[in-house]
C-alpha cells in the first residue's frame, strides 16, 4: 500500500511524544513507517515542510477551520484561540519547538485571512492586524516553550526552584515568590494575554481616531482616541469581567 501524507504525520506526532523533538529524525521516521528515508521525500520537500504540517495537526482540532471571528467580539475569539493554542500544544511534548520557525500552510491561509478581515472592519489596518495575530502567536509560542522546558526541569530537580532561604532579604521577590515559581501557570499566562488584548484595544481606538475627519473632538475637547478609551473604561463597571473572563479591579 503508498505511503498517505497523513499516515507519515500521525507517526511522526507520535514518535515526538515518544523520543522528543532531538529523536525525531527522518531516518528514525522511515525505520518506524517501515521505508527507506527518500521515500518520505515524495510527500515533503524538507524536514521544516514535515514540521509546519505537524504543528497544523496539533492545532486542527482546537482551532477549526470553519471558525468565523467576529469583528464585535475579537478580544474574546483571539484570547480563545490563544488559549487553545496553548493547550493543543502543551498535549505534545515540545509542541512549542515543534512549531516555533513553522509558517501558515496554503490550506490555513483563508483562516488567517477571515481574521484579518474581522480586525480591520473593528478598526485596525492590515498591517497592525497581522501584527497583533504574530505577537499574540509567538507569545503563546514562547510561554510555551518556558512552560515545557520549566516542567520538565522541575521533574529533575531534587530541590525546588527560589527555596525561602535564597529569598531572605530579598522582600519584593519574596512577595512575589509564587510569580517566581511558577506555581499557577495558568494564572500567569492569562494576565500575559490581558495585557496584549488590552494594548491592541488602545491601537483600535488610536488608529480610528487617525482616520477621523480633522475638527471632530470629544465633548469635552478630546482627540477621538482618548474619547474611545474613556467610554470603554466608563462602560465597563469596577470590578466587573469582560467577554473574556477578566476583572478590571485586579493587578
Amino acid at each position: 500500500m503508498a505511503l498517505q501524507r497523513d499516515e507519515v504525520v500521525r507517526t511522526a506526532l507520535r514518535l515526538l511524544n515518544e523520543e522528543g523533538i532531538e529523536g525525531l529524525t527522518t531516518r528514525r521516521l522511515a525505520r518506524e513507517l517501515g521505508v527507506q528515508s527518500p521515500a518520505l521525500y515524495w510527500h515533503f520537500k524538507s524536514k521544516r515542510e514535515l514540521l509546519d504540517l505537524m504543528a497544523e495537526a496539533m492545532l486542527a482540532e482546537a482551532l477549526p477551520p470553519d471558525r468565523e471571528p467576529g469583528p464585535d467580539r475579537w478580544p474574546e475569539w483571539i484570547a480563545a484561540d490563544a488559549r487553545a493554542k496553548r493547550h493543543a500544544l502543551l498535549a505534545y511534548r515540545d509542541g512549542a519547538r515543534v512549531h516555533a520557525g513553522t509558517l501558515p500552510t496554503e490550506d490555513e491561509l483563508p483562516a488567517v485571512e477571515a481574521q484579518l478581515s474581522a480586525l480591520c472592519t473593528a478598526g485596525l489596518r492590515p498591517r497592525t492586524a497581522l501584527r497583533l495575530l504574530l505577537t499574540v502567536d509567538r507569545y503563546v509560542m514562547g510561554w510555551v516553550t518556558e512552560e515545557q522546558a520549566w516542567q520538565q526541569d522541575a521533574e529533575s530537580q531534587e530541590r525546588p526552584p527560589f527555596p525561602d532561604d535564597a529569598l531572605r532579604g530579598l522582600p519584593l521577590l519574596r512577595e512575589a515568590a509564587d510569580v517566581l515559581r511558577m506555581t499557577d501557570h495558568d494564572a500567569d499566562f492569562e494576565y500575559g494575554l490581558r495585557v496584549l488584548v488590552e494594548g491592541f484595544r488602545a491601537e483600535i481606538a488610536r488608529e480610528t481616531g487617525e482616520r477621523a475627519p480633522e475638527g471632530e473632538p470629544g465633548p469635552a475637547g478630546e482627540p477621538a482616541p482618548e474619547r474611545e478609551a474613556g467610554a470603554a473604561r466608563e462602560a465597563r463597571p469596577a470590578g466587573a469581567e469582560d467577554g473574556l473572563g477578566w476583572r478590571h479591579d485586579r493587578p
